[in-house]
Parts: structure tokens; C-alpha cells; sequence
């Protein structure tokens, strides 16, 4: 028997609770949206380079939307678009993936990491 319930659980199993979970409408539809206009200037306080604390990953965000993502000696080791709403970031690394964070202050919880903006 095929019932809502069922076929929610077989969603859930197959696709995972990072989908599901997700928003669904406005800026946190990540679905499908891998590329940007040439230019979408931010308009946020949130801009500049975030570090973690051993300064092994620093993530540039740049006022033109972009990041830059820089791992250890691995400089560009992840770039894409960024959009910030409140205190919410939303990215869309250029090879497909996506991810969230939230600011609170200089603090940016992002990816189960923390990171620190560079003063």
C-alpha cells in the first residue's frame, strides 16, 4: 500500500534529510541554481575574508556575490555565488554543490565549522 506516510519515509531514505528539510521557496531554493549573473553586488555587512581559528580555510566574500575559498595550501579550492538574507548565507559552489550558514557578530557558522572574520 502506497500511503503518504509511506512514500514521505521512502523521500526521506532516498534523498536524505538535508533535502527535505530544506526551504522551499525564495533565495534557500537551492535546486537547480548553480549559476549567477556576472555581477550581483551585495548589499551586507558581511563582506571580507572569514577565517577559521587555526587559519587553515579562509573564505573570501567579495561584493560582487562571489567566494572564494582558500584550504590550506590549496588557494580556489571552492568558488561560486553567495547570497546573504538577514543573517542567513546561502551558497552555490560553481561544480553544483550547495550550502548554508548563519552570522551572529563577527562569527559565521557555516559547514559544522566556525569561522572568524579577519580584522
Amino acid at each position: 500500500m502506497n500511503t503518504p506516510l509511506r512514500a514521505a519515509a521512502m523521500a526521506f531514505l532516498t534523498a536524505g534529510p538535508a533535502t527535505l528539510l530544506a526551504p522551499t521557496n525564495g533565495v534557500a531554493n537551492m535546486e537547480n541554481q548553480t549559476t549567477a549573473p556576472a555581477e550581483m553586488a551585495q548589499d551586507h555587512p558581511f563582506v571580507g575574508m572569514w577565517v577559521t581559528a587555526d587559519r587553515r580555510i579562509r573564505q573570501e566574500l567579495l561584493p560582487n556575490g562571489r567566494y572564494d575559498e582558500a584550504r590550506g595550501n590549496r588557494q580556489s579550492a571552492y568558488q561560486g555565488r553567495y547570497e546573504v538574507t538577514g543573517n542567513d548565507i546561502y551558497y552555490w559552489d560553481d561544480t553544483g554543490f550547495t550550502a548554508d550558514g548563519r552570522f551572529e557578530g563577527d562569527v559565521l557558522y557555516h559547514g559544522g565549522m566556525v569561522f572568524y572574520r579577519e580584522k
